[in-house]
């Protein structure tokens, strides 16, 4: 019996280690995700939503606009793809707040994808999808925040996609309890990328919503 107990703590902090481990390895990617951007040439950028306010991107959405509109002037992608729809009372989508800060940047009306109904990064890129596959863009770069950029990437890849990622410029949050809202995300993306990696994310939007 002792050695039946004493087997079975050892398996169970083996697996436990194994977790810490993975969990581990994952952090480390999707930080080193977040740092490096690719600079391949690809068939679309696509941009991941953030709050508008009435029809204005919010510095988030801003920053992220602003870094898609840098790799297109560059010629990284001839496409931008927005996403994003909008909350209740709102009178703008994301997706719409985008195309028309793109189209007011000198980015034409035609070389602009809207996803305008999603209000989850796997409802936004599933619903993207098939627009992306009409315009036969194959490639994409996904451009988000450092600590969501990654988990992005893995969706399309999910769905279909040769994904490579480019993290926009860091938003500085102001105050404390902003601060720690920022690690609350930082915390709730590794822990989403280490069960979707092993379950997929279509099952964890299907079980987390």
């Amino acid at each position: 019996m002792r050695a039946f107990v004493r087997s079975a703590i050892v398996l169970a902090l083996g697996a436990c280690l194994a977790l810490i481990s993975y969990v581990g390895i994952v952090a480390v990617s999707l930080t080193w995700t977040g740092a490096h951007g690719d600079t391949e040439v690809v068939d679309a950028i696509v941009v991941m939503g953030a709050a508008q306010y009435d029809g204005v991107p919010s510095p988030l959405l801003a920053s992220r606009l602003e870094h898609a509109l840098d790799l297109w002037k560059q010629k990284q992608a001839p496409v931008i793809a927005v996403t994003g729809g909008k909350r209740a009372g709102d009178r703008f989508t994301e997706g719409d707040t985008s195309r028309r800060w793109l189209t007011d940047n000198g980015v034409p009306a035609d070389a602009i994808i809207v996803e305008s109904v999603g209000h989850s990064t796997w409802e936004s890129l599933k619903n993207l999808a098939p627009m992306l596959n009409e315009a036969n863009a194959r490639s994409v770069v996904v451009v988000s925040s450092s600590w969501h950029v990654q988990r992005a990437a893995l969706s399309l890849d999910e769905l279909g996609f040769r994904a490579s990622s480019s993290a926009s410029a860091s938003v500085s949050p102001e105050g404390v309890w902003s601060l720690l809202a920022e690690k609350t995300k930082l915390i709730r993306e590794i822990a989403g990328v280490s069960l979707g990696r092993i379950i997929g994310f279509g099952i964890l939007f299907d079980i987390t919503g």
